[in-house]
């Protein structure tokens, strides 16, 4: 998203904010400008596009062997020479592929037949898991699963049942057990649909358990595959309407994430804690920032003012400390109300765009929330999408990315500032000079866009 400086201000055309593919919904910089849906589809095309050249490839290496083989009858030295073009084109036509897939798509993608190679290899290994696994939700259907299940228990899981196991209370912690509970009792409500609904969200944990070995981007992409499916069973196979699926869904991500996060979050995989460190220095380094460079229409003085300013950074501060998507995203939903509040009794006036995005990137300054990388990268990789496509979460959310994009990049132009000055602030020479006439006024507004 390109975010656009003026003099002493901070402004972002609303359409930037939306795919670019022009479908209406929210873009995300993670998605590469496009919204959940659009991104998936572009994916998956090139995903296919990428299957359906390693084929062609396939064949043509195959045949130029065979042509290689044939020839290579008539001198064991043509045999030599021949076979080190062959090896050095196919080495080079790899390579080429690699690169070209990369530059696309930064998510990884695996052919099938690199698949099975791994689950070969680590087949052994995960094994002990595995059971462990089984185990694990083996006890948890002892002690969560309603009457209404329809599965019945074969033999062996009630002879397996009889036998020691390890104690729950190590294996699931008391917030599991909790959401656990409820999400049984939701379903109850849903009847027929609710017993599917539990053996489908069984299954996919039993699946993923046995997936830990997958990059986090194809651990996002069962996630979402299995977001849509539901809703789409939802809506089609059980009849259910539009607000009742809303309600499940965001059950089902509640329950299905709790027990997820730690495999997720801020997977050692990654580089996303790399990422929170620099965001977190950056920020360190940009403390002498005040409301007045950003052009920020808040007037702390006052004190309703400054009240909904310590409730914003507190909100922002408190996303690190949920586990599920869907309330990471209501603190950031809380944040913004707060700011919106603390511009409006500013002002006298409701806020509006180009008044709250520099609020909210002040608010991140002074908050420097921790671990915000992640959180943002948990959020959009295992979000139900249509959260983030539509409404006021996906909103508020796109222009949390645009913030954490605008203090990545800031600049002294960006703050109306002599370079000279900037690097002197950035250094810790000196700090800002704080006068009254840096206090909020009513025409703070027209000053920031001379």
């Amino acid at each position: 998203m390109n975010l656009k400086s003026e003099r002493r201000g901070i402004h972002v055309d609303q359409s930037e904010l939306l795919c670019k593919k022009g479908c209406g919904y929210y873009g995300n910089p993670a998605w590469q400008g496009f919204c959940s849906k659009c991104w998936r589809e572009e994916y998956h095309k090139a995903r296919q596009k990428q299957i359906q050249e390693d084929w062609e490839l396939a064949e043509r290496l195959q045949r130029e062997e065979e042509e290689a083989y044939a020839s290579s009858q008539s001198t064991q030295g043509a045999q030599s020479l021949t076979f080190s073009k062959f090896e050095e084109k196919k080495t080079n036509e790899k390579t080429r592929k690699v690169t070209t897939v990369k530059k696309f798509f930064t998510a990884s993608s695996r052919t099938g037949a690199k698949k099975v190679a791994q689950e070969k290899i680590i087949k052994q290994g995960q094994l002990g898991r595995e059971r462990n696994a089984d185990n694990i939700l083996r006890d948890l259907k002892e002690i969560f699963t309603p009457s209404w299940e329809l599965a019945s228990p074969t033999e062996a899981e009630i002879q397996e049942a009889k036998a020691p196991s390890p104690s729950i209370n190590r294996q699931v912690s008391i917030e599991t057990d909790r959401v656990s509970k409820e999400f049984i009792e939701f379903l109850k409500t849903y009847h027929k649909p609710g017993q599917d609904i539990y053996k489908q969200c069984k299954l996919f944990l039993d699946t993923m358990n046995h997936k830990k070995d997958l990059s986090i981007e194809e651990q996002s992409e069962c996630a979402q595959d299995f977001y849509q499916n539901v809703a789409e069973k939802l809506q089609t196979r059980w009849k259910v309407s539009p607000e009742k699926v809303e309600k499940a869904m965001d059950q089902i991500e509640k329950f299905i994430m709790t027990r997820q996060y730690k495999y997720v979050f801020c997977p050692e995989t990654t580089d996303d804690e790399k990422k929170d460190l620099a965001v977190q220095k950056r920020i360190r380094a940009l403390h002498w920032v005040t409301p007045q460079m950003l052009c920020v229409p808040v007037n702390e003085e006052i004190p309703e003012v400054s009240d909904m300013v310590v409730k914003a950074i507190t909100d922002i501060i408190e996303m690190d400390s949920k586990r599920v998507p869907r309330d990471k995203l209501a603190c950031i939903t809380k944040c913004s109300k707060h700011i919106f509040n603390a511009i409006k009794i500013t002002k006298n006036e409701p806020a509006s765009a180009d008044d709250f995005l520099p609020t909210l990137i002040y608010i991140v300054l002074k908050g420097n929330p921790p671990r915000l990388q992640s959180n943002i990268q948990y959020i959009t990789r295992f979000c139900n999408p249509s959260r983030l496509m539509t409404g006021e979460d996906g909103y508020y959310f796109t222009n949390l990315c645009c913030a954490v994009a605008f203090i990545e990049k800031l600049d002294a132009q960006s703050l109306n500032l002599s370079q000279e000055d900037f690097d002197r602030y950035m250094s810790g020479q000196t700090s800002p000079k704080k006068q009254e006439s840096d206090s909020w006024s009513p025409d703070i507004k027209d000053h920031c866009s001379e």
